[in-house]
């Protein structure tokens, strides 16, 4: 690792755009597969079963990225940990974005059988594997320098890098589609996007080459030999109740982006375009708001917002399927927007919150791995729980809603369970231990 100190220190506006590019392009890369899955990715790599069984194939997919996130988590945030925080969103963006582009080289089933699948699920594996390290390396260069009165508002700029993400796969995608045949985007207009994921790539690391690293890391004379290890050991029980805090937020999303545009093109027909200009505009409302909920977090406290949204989503769930059932635009969007809201008033806040948690020789690995279970309890599975319990129900999903709303209730619990740490002006807030 080369001398991080000989870095100029960056101004916060250019710091945190750059790190909103690099996660806006990690996430990028992580969305438009999610999109694909939904979309064609059962047909091409399942052929062999029904289309529904497909449908959950390609999910399964999916997942195993959410898996492969708290694992990216531990190898990254060891890097963070003993060598900086900088080293992180190189090396996390360089595999992410190598993987992506190899997604776009598979073969389908028709052509390599089941190698195709297989290959599927390893490059998806790796997908994860960056993102893993991806978010926990931006959120901390942005917190650990950002001002302590304003350290939210700072490191929201992070968390608007998934919206602009969705934003930008599913617009290629909408492109594509208003553009090519059924035919053609099956057959190779797909790959577009997973192609793209090669120059963005080269752009991240392009903003991210002159990053200062973070000052609380240059200043820690002790730093953890093994931070995995002690996270286990002195912080299991935070790992846990972020965790599953952060359950309902994956699963609100990943429910809207994902699980919808199935449920809505394959149940309820309406046009693929339609499904994405509806998720889209919500998203838009979300990564708009990002910024002003971290405000409210830097005057008022992070666990009220959190509570708050928690609560919001457990209301919000029923009538979210309600409108959505109908495949009426405006309704559907309504009903996503809703989830959007819920969801940013916790997670413009959680970039701010989660470093203040764990103390600093373990942060990047604490924080990330916390963040990252939460989501495999509420990403991974959500997509696959909501297309069967939906296929078991009549127009309305109404058993999606029902667990939607007890994933809500579970992240309520444990952001009960957790204290305040907006800090006082220059001073980080006590981290705790469980």
């Amino acid at each position: 690792m080369h001398d991080v100190r000989a870095v100029k220190a960056p101004s916060m506006p250019r710091l945190a755009t750059a790190a909103l590019a690099g996660t806006a392009i990690e996430f990028y890369d992580f969305f438009v597969y999610g999109t694909a899955a939904a979309l064609v990715l059962g047909p091409l790599f399942f052929p062999t079963v029904s289309p529904l069984a497909g449908t959950l194939a390609a999910f399964g997919t999916f997942g195993v990225g959410f898996v492969a996130r708290p694992l990216g988590s531990v190898l990254f945030g060891h890097i963070g940990d003993r060598h900086g925080r900088r080293p992180v969103l190189v090396l996390s963006l360089l595999l992410t974005g190598a993987a992506t582009v190899a997604v776009g080289c598979v073969p389908t089933y028709g052509s390599i059988g089941v190698a195709a699948p297989l290959l599927l699920i390893a490059l998806r594996f790796l997908q994860g594997l960056g993102l893993g390290g991806e978010w926990g390396g931006a959120v901390l260069l942005t917190a650990e320098h950002a001002p302590a009165e304003r350290r939210a508002l700072w490191s929201s700029f992070p968390q608007v890098g998934p919206a602009l993400g969705f934003l930008l796969a599913n617009g290629v995608v909408l492109a594509l589609s208003a553009s090519l045949s059924e035919a053609q985007f099956a057959q190779w207009g797909w790959r577009v996007p997973f192609w793209a994921a090669g120059v963005l790539a080269l752009v991240g690391l392009w903003l991210r080459a002159s990053l200062a690293e973070s000052p609380r890391f240059l200043e820690m004379e002790d730093r953890a030999r093994v931070p995995i290890a002690e996270v286990l050991r002195d912080h299991w029980r935070l790992v846990l109740l972020t965790g599953g805090a952060l359950a309902v937020g994956y699963a609100l999303f990943y429910a809207v982006s994902t699980w919808s545009l199935s449920y809505g093109t394959e149940r309820l027909g309406v046009d693929r375009s339609v499904m994405l200009v509806c998720v889209m505009a919500a998203v838009v409302v979300k990564g708009a708001l990002t910024p002003v909920f971290a405000l409210l977090s830097d005057r008022y406290g992070r666990r009220p917002l959190c509570l708050g949204g928690c609560a919001a989503a457990a209301v919000w769930m029923f009538p979210m399927v309600a409108l959505l059932a109908t495949g009426a635009p405006l309704l559907m969007f309504l009903g996503f927007l809703g989830a959007m809201l819920a969801f940013i008033t916790m997670f413009s806040v959680i970039a701010a919150y989660l470093p203040e948690l764990y103390e600093p020789r373990v942060r990047c690995t604490g924080a990330a791995v916390g963040y990252n279970l939460g989501g495999v309890i509420g990403g991974a599975l959500t997509p696959v729980v909501a297309t069967a319990l939906a296929e078991q129900g009549g127009r309305v999903p109404w058993a999606v809603g029902a667990y939607l709303t007890l994933i809500a209730l579970l992240s309520l619990g444990c952001f009960a369970l957790l204290p305040e740490t907006r800090p006082v002006p220059a001073a980080v807030a006590e981290p705790v231990s469980g």
